[in-house]
C-alpha cells in the first residue's frame, strides 16, 4: 500500500498563515495568491480526511486535528529548512584553525580530518599542534577557533571539559620490572616544565619516597617516545596514541586520571566548527571506550 506524502509547501502555507493568524498575510508572505492558499488548504484537509480549521465568529481556528498537525508541520519544516542549510554551508568555503596538543594530534587528526572532509569538502582546516600555554593563548587572541588541551586547571570563556583518561607509566616492552633501589634513581623522560605529566610523576614518586631523577627531556611526544624505546627511562602518558612497541609499566606508584578540554574562541561558533567539535568529542569517546575494553 502506497502510503501518502504531505506535500511541504502546502504545510508551510498552513503554518505560516496561523503564525500570522491570516491566511491573506500568509499569501502575500509567501508570494501567493489568496484563492492558490485556499487551494492549498482544501488540498490539505482532503489529504487527511478531516477539518484542520473551523470557523469562529469571523476568523478561524484549528481543529483538535489542525493542532496535532501544527505541531508536526512545524518540526517537519525545521528539519527540511535544517537540511537545506546544513547543505548550503557544506559548500561554502572558508577556514578553520584547530590547536591539538601533541597526544591527540599524532592519533586523532587523522580519522577526524576524513570525517571532517566529507561533511565539509570546501573547508580548509589549519592544524597547530603545541603545548597546552601556547594553545590557550592563541584561543584567547583568537588565534585558534578550537583547540583540545589537557586539564591543566587554566581554562578559557568558552572551555567544555569532555572526559578524562588514565595516565600510566610507559616504558619499552622489553623493560624489566622497574623497582628503583635507594641509591639507584628512576630515570625519567620527560616534557620540560611547566608540564602536567611532569608534575604528577615526580609528586607521586616523591609521596612513595621512590627516588627519580630526570634523565631526559624532550620538546615532543614523539623524542619521549624514541628514548623511552631506546631504554633511557620511563615517562608517564596517557594510552592516548600509545606506540605498539611501548607498554604500561605495573609496580610503581598509582596516579590519577587526567582530563581533557575542547576551548572555543566564540560562544556561538559557526556550524562547521560545532560539527569539528562533535567529531573531536566523538573520536575520544571512540578512543576512551576502546582502553576500557582493553583493559
Amino acid at each position: 500500500m502506497r502510503r501518502p506524502t504531505f506535500d511541504l509547501d502546502v504545510l508551510r502555507t498552513f503554518v505560516t498563515g496561523v503564525e500570522f493568524n491570516s491566511f491573506a498575510k500568509a499569501a502575500d508572505r509567501l508570494g501567493r495568491s489568496t484563492s492558490a492558499v485556499s487551494a492549498q488548504l482544501k488540498k490539505l484537509e482532503e489529504q487527511i480526511g478531516t477539518p484542520v480549521l473551523t470557523k469562529s465568529g469571523r476568523g478561524l481556528v484549528l481543529t483538535p486535528v489542525g493542532e496535532s498537525l501544527l505541531s508536526h508541520a512545524r518540526r517537519l519544516l525545521e528539519l527540511n529548512d535544517g537540511i537545506f542549510q546544513t547543505l548550503h554551508e557544506s559548500q561554502t568555503a572558508g577556514t578553520i584553525r584547530l590547536g591539538l596538543q601533541e597526544d591527540f594530534g599524532e592519533h586523532l587528526l587523522s580519522q577526524i580530518l576524513r570525517r571532517f572532509v566529507q561533511a565539509y569538502p570546501m573547508v580548509t582546516l589549519e592544524v597547530r599542534i603545541a603545548r597546552n600555554a601556547e594553545l590557550l593563548a592563541l584561543v584567547e587572541s583568537a588565534g585558534l577557533d578550537l583547540a583540545l588541551t589537557w586539564d591543566t586547571g587554566q581554562t578559557s570563556p568558552y572551555a567544555t571539559r569532555l572526559g578524562e583518561t588514565q595516565m600510566h607509566w610507559i616504558g619499552a616492552r622489553d623493560t624489566l620490572a622497574l623497582t628503583p633501589l635507594a641509591d639507584s634513581p628512576l630515570p625519567l623522560i620527560m616534557f620540560d616544565a611547566p608540564c602536567v605529566l611532569r608534575s604528577t610523576a615526580t609528586q607521586a614518586l616523591d609521596a612513595a619516597q621512590v627516588p627519580w631523577r630526570i634523565a631526559l627531556t624532550s620538546p615532543s611526544v614523539a623524542g619521549i617516545w624514541a628514548a623511552v624505546a631506546a631504554g633511557l627511562g620511563l615517562t608517564l602518558r596517557t594510552r592516548i596514541g600509545l606506540p605498539s612497541h611501548l607498554t604500561v609499566i605495573s609496580g610503581l606508584p598509582p596516579v590519577p586520571s587526567l582530563g581533557y578540554v575542547l576551548h572555543s574562541s566564540e560562544e556561538d561558533p559557526t556550524p562547521a566548527v560545532k560539527q569539528l567539535a562533535e567529531l573531536i568529542k566523538t573520536s575520544l569517546q571512540e578512543q576512551t571506550y576502546g582502553f576500557a575494553v582493553a583493559q
